[in-house]
Order: structure tokens, then sequence, then C-alpha cells
């Protein structure tokens, strides 16, 4: 939705200089003030600026705000160009009027423009599946500390910008045998030092930097999350220095072994990132490197065929030759694409075949509209269980 005039004679556009003390204000208001600093922060950093946020204003008032941020997934090695929609919020006195829904199609407008082709975000329950986000992505559990592990001989301090290649560095470690992972980007690690709403940490051993993570303020409870660490004593510090109560846990990782013996049960429910897929041939299209990966690794190297792919209401098929896949062709409605030899995917669960933690194998037991249909190994080798790792401007 580009800039233009609304209902009742309200306007959304594009958010201006002149608009930093309002929306801080409305932030503040339906947040809390460490929002309207996140804000400024990103808008008045050139990788983002001020067309990375809109309003909707009723003559000069502020009346409704979000802002797109720009993120990077990478699944299997290939980089996969996402957005993120945060910083949300409307007057009180303009609610229910389709504000919020005009700016996630701001938002989902330009994300596309900007060649995004998958959009990632937290949210309150429910309510982002309006605008067609599903959840796929599981978060990982918070953990209470029952105890603290030694963390002598090591240093805690406050990170700042002169420690981001550091921090990164260690995060890059952490994050790279995960299949799925979102790094921090350049400014957003700008952000994170600078900001009120968490603090990260360094952990030092003989001057050396070997574990980072980051925790909310002490008045929330002192949760520490994002633990990296080099190996088991860096992480033990990392926990015992902040003194944190509660841990974001962060399995199959060096830090998620060393830190179990300390933290408590998981709790029973478990939460997960919302994701919306704008255009999925458009995804599809640029996974083919991913899929032809997968197809070689498994097997299927020297092998000729197609793999169809049903969505009801639309279809996919992925041609397939020597380890290649592609180009990808689309079609309309296949309801039995049993018959064709292909699989079918409810099109709001594509979202979880292509990142979470069950795969083709794992959606059919528990999708009753999901089914690998007759060519089922061809298709788990190219929809497998994902393992995520995901680094977000706000802690879930």
């Amino acid at each position: 939705m580009t800039d233009g005039g609304m209902t009742d004679g309200l306007v959304l556009r594009t958010a201006r200089p002149a608009d930093l003390d309002q929306i801080g204000a409305l932030l503040t208001d339906r947040g809390e003030p460490a929002d309207a600093i996140d804000h400024r922060l990103v808008v008045e950093d050139p990788d983002a600026g001020w067309e990375a946020c809109a309003v909707v204003v009723d003559g000069d008032k502020v009346v409704s705000t979000a802002t797109l941020l720009d993120e990077t997934l990478v699944l299997n090695g290939l980089e996969i160009p996402a957005g993120q929609v945060e910083l949300v919020a409307t007057d009180r006195a303009y609610e229910g009027r389709g504000l919020v829904r005009a700016l996630m199609a701001w938002a989902h407008e330009r994300s596309a423009a900007r060649g995004q082709l998958v959009n990632v975000m937290l949210g309150i329950p429910y309510f982002y599946r309006l605008f067609g986000y599903t959840y796929a992505i599981p978060i990982s559990a918070t953990r209470p500390v029952t105890s603290l592990p030694d963390g002598s001989g090591h240093n805690l301090r406050e990170a700042t910008a002169d420690d981001i290649p550091a921090m990164a560095r260690l995060q890059d470690a952490v994050q790279a045998p995960a299949d799925l992972r979102m790094p921090h980007s350049p400014g957003l690690w700008r952000w994170l030092v600078a900001r009120d709403g968490s603090t990260e940490w360094l952990v030092e051993r003989n001057g050396v930097p070997v574990a980072a993570g980051r925790t909310t303020p002490p008045d929330e409870g002192v949760r520490l999350c994002e633990v990296a660490a080099v190996d088991e004593a860096a992480a033990h510090a990392l926990l015992a220095l902040t003194e944190a109560t509660e841990v974001n846990e962060r399995p199959g990782t060096v830090a998620g072994e060393a830190l179990e013996p300390f933290l408590g049960p998981a709790p029973e429910d478990a939460s997960s990132y919302y994701v919306r897929i704008g255009d999925p041939v458009a995804l599809l299209e640029h996974l083919r490197p991913v899929f032809g990966r997968r197809l070689a690794d498994g097997g299927f190297g020297d092998q000729e065929g197609e793999a169809v792919v049903s969505f009801y209401r639309s279809h996919v098929r992925l041609p397939f030759k020597a380890g290649e896949v592609g180009p990808v062709v689309s079609g309309g409605t296949m309801q039995a694409p049993g018959a064709a030899g292909g699989a079918g995917v409810a099109p709001d669960l594509l979202a979880s075949l292509l990142f979470g933690p069950h795969g083709l194998k794992g959606l059919t037991a528990r999708e009753p509209d999901v089914y690998p249909g007759p060519n089922a190994d061809l298709m788990h080798t190219l929809f497998p269980p994902v393992r995520g790792d995901l680094m977000t401007f706000y802690i879930p």
C-alpha cells in the first residue's frame, strides 16, 4: 500500500523526522519507554532510516505506526531476504478502524519491493494470523535457573559498539550448525548495544572474548538469552556472573549442554515465531539450490523426474535432473495430487514445511491435510525437519 488517504480523512504515509516525538509518545503509551528509544535508533540509522517506518495520521496527529526491519534468513547456507515488522502501536481512540491492517499491507508491500521473500515476527497470540502469518518456527523454551555454576577465572562486562565484531563471531560459530538461522544484522547489533530494553554482555578469559549473551532488565527478572560460548567454562561464567534467574535454552550448542544441569524443567506450553510467505512460487524458486543439494545428498543425484506439491487450490512442479532442480512450474487447482505422484500440503502449512522442525513426515503425522503421496522417499528428502536458531530484535 503506497502513501495515501484512508477512510474518515486519515492518511497513511512514510514517517518523517517531525513525527519522532509523537511516535515515541504513542509507543511509550502502548508499550514502554524503551520502545521509543528503539524506534529512534532505527529511523536515525542509515541502514534503516525513516523509509522503514510508516504512520497513519489524523491531520497532524500520529495515531498508528509500524516499522519494517530488514533481516536475512539462512537455510542450509542459502541466504533468504526477509523482513520483520516491529514497533506496532495504535492510539486507543482509533482502535478497531483497520489501521494496523493498513500498516501491515504497507509493510508487506515494502517488503516485497525490497526483494524480501519471507516475513518473520514476534507478536501477540492469534492477531497476526489475520494478516497471513502462521506459527512455524519454534521459540526456545525459557527455563528457570536452579543453581549457579562457578564463574571464576573470567571477567564479565557490558558490551559496547567496539565489541560487535567479537560478539558476531561468537554468535556465528554457535549458529553455524543450525539448518535455519537468522543472525543479527550490522544495524541491529548497533541498536542492541545502544538500547535500554536489554543488555549485551561479553565474558573474557585472559582478555580474550569467550562468551556473549543478552539479558532483560533487572526489573523483568534477568533472563539470559542468545548464549554463545566457546566452551563449558565460558558458558558457566556467563550464567554465574550475570546471575540470571531464567535462561532461554539453546539446544544443540556448547552453551546449551553446559547450562543444562543448572536449569529447571521447561514449561509445557510452547510458542513459535510467526512466518508469512507472500509469494510461495518465488520462494520455492529461490530455494532451488537447497533442494538440489538435498536430492544429491539423499541418493537422488543421478535421477531425473519431477516433484509435485499441491496446495490444493494451486500446485507446483519441481523438475530435477543430476542433482539440479527447476525452474519451478506453477499450476492451478489440484485436489488429488497423489494421482499425479505428488504430495498434498495445506497452503497455511508451507512455512512449517520449509522452516519447521517436523518436515513433511512429521507434518503428515500431525495434520490431516498433509500427505507425501506415492513418492514419499523423494518428498521426505526434499522437505526434511529443520532445526532453527533465530535471533530477533526483541527477546521472545
